[in-house]
């Protein structure tokens, strides 16, 4: 595993799925900035037809829906249907991701911890969401609300560093030593 940050503002991602935990997949990509999502759902219940809005789109989509998406996300769909909707996606290039079912995925889905631009990921490789959920908890309480106007004090701090002329090596010398005076981590 490369564990791997996606900018998906300019990445095309498609939810497709049944029940909830399509609604929740959903809100984890508008979370993560996507600007281009299609949700295709069975059974869609009004909260996610409300959330989705004219993103939604019914049943599952076929290959030629997903042409020029580079990111499919399947949640709730029985293991066979899952994997045509892997193999559709794979098959235009796209990365999937088919929750607990980790043979089909070239990606998996950490638990996150996000505190503004500051996010945590906790990946078992699918081995163990349970385990990634318990250690996502712990570490909110660690890294609380606080921690996003530190990093943005922190980024400031750097900017103006790098803008005086410092080598990386020297502005990361600088951060650890910002870090430790300000006792952040001790």
């Amino acid at each position: 595993m490369l564990p791997l940050a996606l900018d998906l503002s300019n990445l095309p991602v498609a939810v497709v799925g049944r029940g909830d935990v399509v609604l929740k997949r959903l809100r984890l990509v508008d979370e993560a900035g996507a600007h281009s999502v299609a949700v295709y759902a069975l059974e869609p219940g009004p909260e996610l037809a409300a959330a989705a809005g004219d993103r939604l789109r019914p049943g599952v989509p076929e290959a030629a829906a997903l042409a020029g998406v580079r990111l499919v996300i399947v949640a709730g769909l029985e293991r066979g249907q899952a994997a045509s909707v892997a193999a559709a996606a794979r098959s235009v290039g796209a990365l999937v991701n088919v929750e607990d079912v980790v043979e089909l995925c070239d990606v998996h889905l950490p638990a996150l911890v996000r505190r503004g631009d500051l996010t945590i990921a906790v990946s078992t490789a699918g081995r163990s969401p349970a385990l990634a959920r318990r250690l996502r908890r712990h570490l909110e309480g660690e890294f609380g609300p606080e921690w996003q106007e530190r990093l943005r004090e922190l980024g400031e701090a750097r900017r103006v560093w790098r803008e005086q002329g410092l080598t990386p090596g020297e502005v990361s010398r600088r951060s650890d030593a910002y870090l430790d005076e300000k006792g952040w981590l001790a």
